[in-house]
């Protein structure tokens, strides 16, 4: 079990979590491929939460079947998730659109760089995420959310 916290506004060390992971996974032989698309998907997270909510952490088990990334934050949550997943849609301000994030790709690239992609938001509490990289098509991760 791997555990990164992120922290509110702490661009100095945005991506650093996501980074880790991959060096970590690389040394463990992982598919250069599942690697990639965990490291999209975390980083995108990563950045997410640095951006839009108070702090949270990444938590990641590798398993024997896949690699389960798992991202719980604190506030403010989502209003509405099914726009939130829309490519394009962005609540970022506009200083932080000037610092080059907020393109409205984070959600929709984490899911589409996950073979399982579960999220819920409870407004004013929390954000979560779970991630799932199965390394067989066939095989399917059990966790609960």
């Amino acid at each position: 079990t791997l555990e990164y916290d992120i922290e509110q506004d702490d661009f100095s060390r945005a991506g650093e979590a996501s980074s880790n992971l991959k060096k970590l996974l690389k040394q463990l032989g992982i598919d250069s491929g599942i690697i990639r698309r965990i490291a999209i998907a975390s980083y995108e997270a990563e950045i997410n939460v640095v951006i839009h909510s108070h702090g949270g952490k990444i938590t990641v088990y590798v398993k024997t079947d896949c690699i389960e990334v798992f991202v719980e934050d604190e506030g403010p949550g989502i209003e509405n998730v099914e726009l939130a997943m829309t490519e394009g849609f962005s609540t970022a301000t506009s200083a932080i659109r000037e610092l080059g994030f907020g393109a409205g790709m984070g959600l929709p690239n984490m899911k589409r760089c996950s073979d399982e992609f579960y999220i819920e938001s409870k407004l004013g509490e929390s954000t979560r995420l779970k991630m799932n990289n199965l390394e067989d098509a066939g095989l399917t991760c059990r966790s609960i959310l």
